[in-house]
């Protein structure tokens, strides 16, 4: 027996609680991921997680105020979605050994007169 996800799981309908991501699929599964694997959802309003659409025929669920898609594949595999790293501006200054040196602003090397 195969139990891999299959190419058929659609989503019929998906509820957000306070905890878990709970979609009902289209052959009568039911399965819930934690919501801590959405920090978008995880981070939104009740009124923001109740604004979503399914996506296709059900191959996932777009929340537009957040910004969110999940898949009904990566429900079933099993796979969070990342928080991307903080980006350091362009204003701070940057840290001592982090990249290559500047070349411009290192003092000029005194050359030996040869005879």
């Amino acid at each position: 027996m195969d139990t891999v996800a299959s190419s058929d799981a659609r989503i019929e309908h998906v509820r957000v609680t306070e905890d878990e991501i709970i979609a009902q699929l289209v052959d009568g599964r039911v399965i819930s991921v934690p919501l801590a694997w959405s920090w978008r959802l995880a981070e939104a309003t009740a009124a923001q997680r109740a604004n979503f659409r399914l996506i296709g025929t059900g191959q996932g669920v777009h929340w537009p105020d957040v910004d969110e898609d999940i898949s009904v594949e990566g429900m079933l595999h099993g796979t969070p979605a990342r928080r991307p790293k903080p980006r350091a501006h362009a204003t701070e200054p940057r840290t001592r050994g982090h990249g290559p040196p500047n070349k411009r602003t290192q003092p000029p090397r005194k050359r030996s007169a040869r005879g």
